[in-house]
């Protein structure tokens, strides 16, 4: 029995050799790690192209296996649940508020609502390094203690302890594996879980493990420890491939693969148009240079699933994407789960829930109103709020009572909320509510939207019932669980749809084209997050694998797999400018890939969009809307003006075209006297005015002049006493003049 590794750089065909063993030895039963879901069902795939049928052997995570030893297993605990990630919470949560007073300088930190979510983190980091609470002491040993009492006080496990459990258990008992071959890849780092597993199956099975690793290559620093620790388990047992990117890869992207982040000079060689670098401003100008360019792939014969979206971080793309995407009528999915509150359904359900349960603002009850769940029509709605806004209305209790009083009819929505048994039970009543208010009962929901609220109906429903049966559960406990609730939206391998997903979930797929989105100074290499409970003094003193690579070097491998991950273009996408104009300096990486070529071919390779295009040229519109606004464009200037006038008419669209020319003939000047005389009396103004007027003279007209800000400051007593005042004064003056002493007379004599 013994541990064997194959090594080499991206592409050179490590996966592909691991699968074929794989299939070897299918009648052993073997066992497949992969790094995620996702790539269980892509995988499978695969091999069923390979061999037409799989007729034994198992593909899971490092969690599948884990699950699959521990359940044979009699451990303490081993019986229990496993509690949810909802659950988890509020477990840690408990054992903050039973801990408090043992907590040392975290009390004060414990209050906050992060203080939660960076513990779970913590300990999951210690669980999975096999570290004992009394090992860790201080306030972090006393919260460590106090959550795993309170996980047995509930009677459930998490996932950190069921890998702890499985480790120690295929460590002690013969009987927890039988001797299948296992296959693993897809990972660049262990856990000392993860690494007890693969150590003791080692010593009982045959272990084949992949790992992305060349020595002395900067890409792969991060990955040394990894990958001396492996070959050292291996004793020898180590297969080094070769590079082979060049046999199926354009050459400027195997000359990448083999130059990036190595010294230089390196030898001259052409793009020819394999590379090209993206340079916008403001996110989405920026999409929308890279949807012209997916735009053009695709109508070239390129197909969706193809084409490849890297980022950083997908959710903060998730908003302009869905802007800039649909507008072009481009296919797309997103690959991993979205937050609750980024769905529709979700967003107007925590905002209402926040304004029963926290007293928050208007802007959430509001959210809610204005949402197709509340079943009230938006112009009602906007004219009530405006109302509301016109006499700065801000207590939650007025809100909700002029809110009633202006629209003559309850909010029933907020009245069955509070009239529900439990806050469990209120937040089903409204979810109900608000899906039967936005699809109706007549027919089944259809369409995007509906399934992406189905998705987000069901999402919400089955955390209810999590934590139905939890005691005592609070508003804002339930609350900040919806929050946290995760949704999932698709999956980046739907055929048909270009796929956007992360770096670390790209590392094992493959495209045509990749566009790799992000490249700013300050967005990637990301910055490194310290640990408020371990830093890095502290990870190396306990030791067992808690130390993590530096997250420059991490980003610099992640990013090398990016670049590897098309075979016949890269795009390098990045913001030039801000959306207020603003210039962003371009990642270290950027530059790094531009040494790699001649100057000039990658000026000849650079595209450029500037925040002022805000059309694009009429025969390259993608959307008749944006075609519109290109003949608009067009009608201004003198010498196309009849040009777009014909080209207007012939298409239908002469009414709309001279409905947005009247817009260009609205008088501007302002001509109001007290503004004139207001800016006429002024004799100096600040630079940081000067400087926004110059941006944008409309920007500073309503930040400094009009201040819309200032609609809903909250009047202050001085003044509501100064206007009573004048109120009464006035009052008392109008009345004594109208009781004169003519009238007095003429009273004496009718009397």
């Amino acid at each position: 029995m013994s541990l064997s590794l194959v090594a080499g750089p991206a592409n050179a065909g490590k996966v592909a050799l691991l699968l074929d063993r794989y299939l070897a030895r299918l009648e052993e039963e073997p066992f497949l790690i992969v790094p995620n879901r996702a790539e269980v069902d892509r995988v499978e795939r695969d091999l069923l192209q390979r061999c037409g049928c799989l007729l034994g052997g198992s593909i899971g995570t490092f969690d599948d296996l884990f699950e699959r030893i521990a359940a044979g297993g009699d451990e303490p605990g081993s019986q229990r649940l496993l509690a949810t990630p909802a659950q988890r919470a509020l477990v840690a949560r408990s054992a903050i508020e039973s801990a408090n007073a043992r907590l040392d300088g975290l009390a004060r930190s414990a209050r906050f609502g992060g203080f939660a979510d960076s513990l779970l983190t913590t300990l999951g980091e210690l669980e999975s390094g096999l570290i004992e609470p009394d090992e860790v002491g201080g306030g972090l040993g006393e919260l460590y203690s106090a959550y795993r009492g309170e996980l047995e006080r509930v009677g459930l496990w998490d996932r950190d302890m069921l890998r702890r459990g499985a480790a120690e258990r295929l460590g002690r008992d013969l009987e927890a594996w039988h001797g299948e071959p296992v296959f693993a890849y897809g990972f660049e780092d262990l856990t000392a879980a993860q690494w007890s597993l693969l150590e003791a199956l080692a010593g009982r099975a045959e272990v084949h493990v992949s790992l992305p690793y060349e020595p002395g290559r900067v890409a792969f620093a991060s990955l040394r420890r990894t990958a001396e620790d492996l070959a050292t388990l291996a004793q020898g047992r180590t297969q080094e491939l070769a590079p082979g990117f060049a046999e199926f890869a354009a050459p400027a992207l195997a000359h990448l693969e083999r130059t990036l982040f190595e010294p230089g000079p390196h030898p001259s060689t052409p793009i020819d148009g394999a590379l090209r670098f993206l340079e916008g401003a403001g996110a989405r100008g920026t999409l929308e240079l890279v949807g012209e360019e997916v735009l053009k792939l695709l109508r070239a014969g390129t197909q969706p699933d193809d084409i490849g979206l890297v980022a950083p971080s997908p959710d903060r793309w998730r908003g302009p994407l869905e802007t800039v995407f649909s507008s072009l009528a481009i296919p797309y999915s997103v690959e991993g789960p979205a937050r609750l509150g980024s769905t529709p359904l979700g967003h107007a359900l925590t905002a209402l829930l926040r304004f029963a349960w926290l007293a928050s603002d208007r802007r959430d009850l509001y959210a809610f109103l204005r949402s197709p769940y509340s079943g009230l029509s938006r112009s009602s709605v906007d004219f009530v709020e405006g109302r509301l806004r016109g006499r700065a209305v801000h207590e939650p209790g007025r809100i909700e009572e002029e809110t009633e009083r202006l629209r003559e009819a309850p909010l029933v929505a907020l009245r069955e909320l509070r009239a529900a048994g439990s806050p469990i039970e209120g937040a089903r009543t409204l979810l109900r509510s608000m899906v039967r208010a936005a699809h109706g009962l007549d027919a089944p929901p259809a369409g995007p939207g509906s399934l992406l609220d189905l998705r987000s109906y069901g999402a919400v429903t089955a955390l209810l019932d999590e934590l139905g049966a939890w005691h005592e559960l609070r508003e804002d406990e339930l609350l900040a669980a919806l929050e946290r609730c995760e949704v999932r939206v698709g999956s980046a391998a739907q055929p048909g749809r270009v796929a956007v997903l992360d770096l670390a979930r790209a590392r094992t797929r493959r495209f045509e084209v990749v566009f790799v989105l992000g490249l700013e100074e300050g967005s990637f290499p990301r910055r490194d997050r310290v640990s408020a409970f371990l830093d890095d003094d502290r990870r190396r003193e306990l030791g067992r694998r808690l130390e993590r690579p530096d997250s420059v070097s991490r980003d610099r491998y992640l990013f090398y797999t990016a670049c590897t991950r098309p075979t016949s273009r890269l795009y390098l996408v990045r913001e030039a400018a801000s959306d207020d104009g603003s210039p962003r300096e371009a990642s270290p990486f950027w530059d790094e890939v531009k040494a790699v070529f001649a100057a000039d071919d990658v000026a000849r390779s650079t595209v450029r969009r500037a925040l002022s295009e805000l059309t694009w040229a009429i025969d390259a519109a993608p959307s008749e809307r944006e075609r519109l606004r290109s003949l608009a464009e067009l009608s201004v200037d003198p010498a196309t003006r009849d040009e777009a006038v014909a080209l207007a008419e012939a298409n239908g669209w002469a009414r709309r075209l001279g409905r947005a020319r009247r817009a260009f003939d609205r008088p501007t000047r302002v001509t109001n006297p007290a503004l004139l005389a207001e800016l006429g009396a002024r004799r100096t103004f600040s630079a940081t005015e000067l400087e926004r007027f110059a941006d944008c003279s409309s920007a500073w007209l309503f930040e400094r002049v009009i201040g819309p800000r200032t609609i809903d400051a909250e009047v202050d007593a001085m003044l509501r006493g100064s206007v009573a005042h004048q109120s009464s004064s006035s009052r008392r003056r109008d009345s004594s003049r109208a009781v004169s002493t003519t009238h007095c007379a003429e009273a004496s004599g009718s009397t």
